[in-house]
């Protein structure tokens, strides 16, 4: 992991919440977390993998890794690099070794799809130091959407 402004900060998927236009999924760690908002295809493969889902053919997630483990290789890490006008870009970090030694691929790609491979190869998620600083924390709204789920009323609550 990288230190300073290249730092990368390691994260879990907290939740994927539905929204008007798709899904929000909610990265991050015991400081703060962000919110990536995900068309609703890409979402639905998030939440598959999150819950294991197993498919009788293979959707798209499934066949990059099924490629990556025919050439002998596998995600290392998803890095969410870049903010943007409201919008997250994100690396694949691929490592493949042979008898010729190690090689290294990074691969621009969405963060929805780079959460799902993510999910589906086993392999850590971070958010650069950059993005993390820049983006809100949205884990107020987390923690209002516990709050709905719990059915707890909060109108007349003093506030924190």
């Amino acid at each position: 992991m990288k230190k300073g402004a290249d730092e990368e900060i390691p994260v879990e998927i907290k939740n994927l919440l539905p929204t008007q236009t798709g899904s929000g999924v909610f990265l991050g760690n015991q400081e703060k977390t962000i919110a990536i908002f995900v068309d609703p295809m890409v979402a639905m493969g998030i939440a598959m993998q999150m819950r294991r889902v197993k498919v009788p053919r293979p959707l798209t997630h499934d066949l990059i890794g099924n490629i990556l483990a025919g050439l002998g290789a596998k995600v290392e890490k998803v890095v969410v690099n870049d903010l943007k006008d409201d919008t997250f870009y994100a690396r694949i970090y691929i490592t493949q070794e042979n008898e010729l030694g190690r090689c290294i691929i990074e691969v621009d790609a969405r963060p929805s799809d780079s959460i799902a491979l993510a999910l589906q190869q086993g392999c850590p998620v971070y958010v650069s130091r950059r993005v993390w600083d820049r983006a809100e924390d949205m884990t107020w709204a987390l923690e209002q959407m516990a709050q709905d789920e719990s059915g707890e009323d909060t109108e007349g609550s003093p506030e924190k």
